[in-house]
């Protein structure tokens, strides 16, 4: 008994965080402006700690594999398993509004405040992948920049050779140190969780019971089968029965904090503790779990279907059309890269969406309320979903 409380003793604690927060959320809302501070300050912490892993995990397992064959060959195959993961929830979500479809759907008159900027294509796919400065490489809404940057670093200093070893050292010596600064950080996790999601509780429970709870029930409904069915078959097809046991006994922990934080990137500490445990190497989840966190997102491919699905029936046209679905396909893989790995971080994704189908003005505030309401869920399905497709590239690359 004493093991199981030492082994779950940290989940515990914060399935009670959350649990009071949930209270203090629905009974007291007025309170929650007096605690959300404890759990902004957590996710700063969380923010500014994960950041530098990044950075220091991609670089360091670049430099330290041995062989450039499987640096290649892990690359591969993880592009691969995302680009596969996430097709398959997209076509798993329009399958599902084929089958239940959803009818009375009206937008919000009350627009949420966030718009797209009007930079240009070029401008955009620019600030997606570089920076002007090297300062804002350590910034969170520079993730895929910062990747760019760690990958060439890695392979930076692996080409230097002997030259390069002292540089290899301390990339490998950084990541120990960042690893422990979040095990740290993640000590004040029940209290910042619970804090944050009695925030969430207050202001959003209120919505689902709107003009969306049938898109949002849709929604809820396929993404948990999603989550427990094709994460399982992931799973199994990763390791066998040993695998689906492995990936269910350590993908508690995340969870809890993905739909706490709402939040891939703050899951990231709990995923690769996760797959650690699950016996992942550090060479394949380093790379495969923050490289997910901004490229790889199943709840975001689930979450643009339904949302074009919704502003195309708000707007009278026919969604199944197979262009129309064609199209929707391609922009959910996009919109899965373009999403960044923070709370909404999907609005730039959203406004992507409306452009390429040329919708109207009314079709924005409805395709923005349902991808704030649908973001526990959508967190869930992108940050866990990290830790099975480490597994699956495990299965097909030994290192």
């Amino acid at each position: 008994m004493k093991e199981v409380l030492k082994n779950y003793s940290g989940i515990i604690f914060l399935l009670l965080g959350i649990i009071v927060g949930s209270i203090i959320g629905i009974v007291a809302p007025d309170f929650v402006e007096y605690i959300k501070p404890l759990g902004d300050i957590f996710l700063n912490l969380l923010f500014v700690s994960v950041v530098p892993l990044v950075f220091f995990a991609v670089s360091n397992s670049i430099a330290s594999l041995e062989q450039q064959s499987k640096f290649g060959k892990i690359i591969l195959v993880m592009a691969l398993t995302f680009l596969f993961f996430i097709l398959t929830a997209a076509i798993f979500t329009i399958c599902a509004v084929y089958l239940f479809p959803v009818s009375g759907v009206s937008g919000s008159s009350e627009l949420i405040a966030e718009a797209a900027d009007n930079d240009t294509w070029g401008n955009r796919i620019v600030s997606f992948f570089t920076v002007g400065e090297f300062t804002e490489l350590f910034s969170r809404r520079n993730m895929l920049a910062l990747l760019v940057f760690a990958f060439l670093t890695g392979f930076a200093a692996r080409k230097t050779g002997e030259r390069g070893e002292p540089f290899r050292v301390f990339i490998a010596s950084g990541y120990e140190v960042m690893k422990e600064l979040l095990l740290l950080v993640m000590k004040l996790a029940p209290i910042g969780l619970g804090a944050y999601f009695a925030y969430q509780v207050a202001t959003l429970g209120p919505q689902l019971f709107g003009f969306y709870a049938k898109p949002l029930g849709l929604y809820y409904i396929a993404g948990i089968i999603y989550f427990i069915v094709f994460f399982s078959i992931y799973a199994f097809m990763a390791n066998g029965q040993k695998g689906v046991k492995s990936f269910w006994t350590n993908a508690i922990y995340p969870t809890l904090t993905a739909i706490s934080t709402c939040s891939s990137f703050a899951t990231m500490p709990a995923n690769l503790q996760a797959a650690s445990k699950i016996g992942i190497p550090s060479s394949i989840a380093n790379l495969v779990i923050p490289i997910g966190t901004t490229l790889h997102k199943n709840g975001s491919s689930m979450s643009s279907i339904i949302k074009i699905y919704v502003a195309f029936l708000i707007i009278g046209k026919d969604f199944f059309d197979p262009a129309n679905l064609l199209l929707a396909l391609g922009i959910t893989v996009f919109v899965s890269i373009v999403a960044g790995g923070i709370p909404n971080g999907g609005y730039i994704g959203e406004m992507l969406m409306i452009s390429v189908y040329k919708l109207p003005q009314e079709a924005i505030p409805a395709v923005m309320i349902i991808g704030t309401l649908v973001d526990p869920l959508a967190t869930v399905l992108n940050a866990v979903g990290d830790v099975v497709a480490a597994m699956f590239v495990n299965r097909f690359v030994k290192v």
